[in-house]
């Protein structure tokens, strides 16, 4: 199964976050997973403050992990990385489509994501205006 990782890191050593993202990956290849990629997105304010591990945290290192695994090895790698004092936050989604290699089922890649910008809807009045469409 084709896997996605998102990791959010506390800020501060950049040395932290690839020490994580090198245990994830680690693990993942000693219990026969595929790692498709690997993206850092760098530091990023969160939406709302967090507490984790008795700190409070307004901003994180984020990156993106895409992998090949089972549905266990997977599991064991969430609860392996989510452990981590340095850790904020980790959630991991199953791509669809996920049997089939990244190029053959034709999921955009991080940057084609939203490449479009969002679609506003016509009329309406003052500041109203729903993005997509919806209100």
């Amino acid at each position: 199964m084709l896997y996605e990782m998102i990791a959010v890191v506390r800020v501060g050593n950049i040395a932290e976050v690839k020490e994580i993202a090198h245990k994830a990956g680690t693990l993942l290849l000693q219990n026969g997973g595929v790692i498709r990629s690997l993206t850092n997105w760098g530091p990023f304010l969160l939406t709302k403050p967090m507490r984790k591990h008795q700190q409070k945290h307004d901003s994180g290192h984020h990156f993106v992990l895409r992998f090949d695994a089972s549905p266990e090895v997977q599991a064991n790698v969430r609860k392996a990385i989510a452990i981590d004092p340095r850790m904020i936050r980790c959630g991991v989604v199953k791509m669809v489509g996920g049997d089939k290699l990244v190029g053959e089922h034709g999921i955009k890649g991080m940057s084609e994501i939203g490449a479009e910008g969002p679609v506003w809807r016509k009329g309406g009045k003052g500041m109203g205006y729903g993005v997509f469409g919806g209100r």
